[in-house]
Formats: C-alpha cells, sequence, structure tokens
C-alpha cells in the first residue's frame, strides 16, 4: 500500500444508525471520522445501518475527511456481510475490533483481496485486549494493507480488572507497547477515547499525555473535543518555525560541504532533519485540508 501523508489529530466515532449525527459529520472538523456498524448499533439494526453508512461513504460529502467503516469483529454474524460491504464502497479504511493477532489480520487482508476491496482501501485495527497488547509488533507489522491501531481503554480497563482514573496509570505499560509496536512497524497508531464529554479540562490533559507518549492522535465522541485534539496533535506554530529552520541550516551545511550543522546552539542530525521534513509536510497537508473544507 502507498504511504500517505495523512493528519489523524482528531478521529470522530459517529454512530452508524444515526441520521442526524451522520448529517452533522459533514461540517465537523474532525481530520477522519469513522461511522461505527458496531458498539453504536443494536442487533436489529446491523443491517439498515450497513446501507446507510455504505450510501452516506459513497455520497463523497466527508471529503476531504478520512472516511472510515468500523465494522462488527471477527466471529460475529454481521462481520463478513460489513467487510463485503465497505470492501466495495469509497471508503479509505475499514476498521475492525478486538484483533488479537498476526494471523487475524492476515485473514482479514486476505478476506478484503477476495472481497474485491481496493489496494487503497486500508485496514485499521483496534489493539484492546490484554493479549493484543501484548503482541502489538506482530499485529502492526502482519500486512501491508494494515496502515492504524486504534487503542481501545475501555476493554482493556475492563478486561484487566483495573480502575479508569486521571493519568491512566493502570494502563500505562500498555499504551506505551502499542506505540513501540506501531513505531516499530511503521504504522501509526491512535489514543483511546476519552469518555466523559463534559471534563474538558480532563480530556485536554489526557490528550497531551497521549501526544508526549507518541500518539498521532485521539479517537473523539463528542464534537467539543475535536478543536482541542487537533491544537494538542497538531504541529505548533513554534515546531513548524524550528522544523523550517533545521531545514535550511541542513541545506545551507550541504552546500557549504560542513559536516557540523547547528540550530539554536544545538547540534543537528540527520534523524532531526527527516523529523523536521515530517512536521514540514504534515502541517502543508492540515493546510489544504483546511482550505478545501473551507472552498466546498
Amino acid at each position: 500500500m502507498t504511504s500517505v501523508i495523512r493528519p489523524r489529530r482528531s478521529v470522530l466515532y459517529v454512530p452508524g444508525n444515526n441520521a442526524r449525527a451522520l448529517e452533522k459529520a459533514k461540517n465537523l472538523p474532525a481530520d477522519a471520522v469513522i461511522f461505527d456498524l458496531e458498539d453504536a448499533v443494536g442487533e436489529d439494526a446491523k443491517e439498515a445501518s450497513r446501507q446507510q453508512v455504505c450510501d452516506v461513504v459513497d455520497s463523497g460529502a466527508y471529503r476531504p475527511r478520512e472516511v472510515v467503516v468500523r465494522v462488527n469483529g471477527l466471529g460475529t454474524e454481521w462481520h463478513s456481510d460489513d467487510l463485503a460491504a465497505v470492501a466495495g464502497s469509497r471508503a479509505d479504511g475499514i476498521l475492525v475490533p478486538k484483533v488479537t493477532s498476526g494471523q487475524e489480520v492476515q485473514a482479514l487482508a486476505s478476506a478484503l483481496d477476495a472481497a474485491g476491496a481496493s489496494p487503497e482501501l486500508a485496514l485499521w485495527v483496534m489493539v484492546e485486549t490484554p493479549g493484543s497488547f501484548l503482541r502489538a509488533e506482530e499485529i502492526a507489522a502482519a500486512s501491508d494493507r494494515l496502515a492504524v491501531l486504534v487503542v481501545g481503554t475501555n476493554d482493556l480497563i475492563n478486561d484487566l480488572h483495573a480502575v479508569s482514573r486521571p493519568g491512566r496509570e493502570p494502563v500505562l505499560t500498555a499504551l506505551s507497547l502499542a506505540v513501540l509496536g506501531a513505531r516499530a512497524a511503521g504504522k501509526i497508531v491512535l489514543d483511546g477515547v476519552f469518555n466523559d464529554i463534559k471534563d474538558n479540562g480532563g480530556f485536554a490533559a489526557e490528550a497531551r499525555q497521549g501526544r508526549e507518549m507518541g500518539f498521532d492522535g485521539k479517537t473523539v465522541v463528542h464534537p467539543s473535543q475535536i478543536g482541542p485534539a487537533n491544537d494538542i496533535f497538531g504541529p505548533t506554530a513554534e515546531e513548524i518555525s524550528y522544523a523550517r529552520a533545521v531545514v535550511s541550516a541542513y541545506e545551507a551545511a550541504r552546500a557549504a560541504g560542513e559536516s557540523v550543522i547547528t540550530v539554536d546552539g544545538k547540534m543537528i542530525e540527520s534523524l532531526h532533519v527527516r523529523d523536521a521534513h515530517r512536521i514540514l509536510s504534515l502541517a502543508a497537508v492540515i493546510t489544504e485540508m483546511a482550505e478545501a473544507t473551507i472552498s466546498s
């Protein structure tokens, strides 16, 4: 699969059976939307919601946002039909919950191939059980089609018989394993949701923690969380300015045949230059998306 730079600062879950929420999501500034056919949809509404979601995906009304569909998990009676429907849609990605091994990832990739999915349809998987966190690298590296790991902290806390608390101390080890596994395989990793939509300060603190740990963005459950996630996970003006200075200094040093590069008194190595290019490319895409959203 071709690697495409995309911002995933805020990734909004949208209930697949809620017509009002589906309509509202068209105008929200989330980088990506996940239309949910799993937890948000009752058993009696699974089939109707599947068709409704595929219709809105195919409408193109959510562009330039990245559009992903969370299907029902492996082993459920709806999984195969969900997978086939999304494979035939214009979705950018398909998110599968409770994936626990690299073997399951390979089976999912094979099933998408068999269903005629475009090579550009990205596989996203949720790591949300103790075993999946322990096998995060195996899962992330199992298929080139797999692009994103999404952390499911609610299920993890439940399985651990742990207590949800500010600072997330009971699950910090698991969160770090997810980031390590994703980075080892060169994949994107998204932080889990923050449940209390009225606690703006708590959300911001948890998002900052996720950013500091290395997550690329945060999954969110309410529009009020989108703006803070975009601010916290996006490159700051200071980061962009410094990245430009690093690239400029590197190019000047190369032109002069110099091997020692410093910016603001700090030694610059090739890894700093690579990260500077990443930050500048991400900032450019964010700007392009914002302009495209305004013009649409």
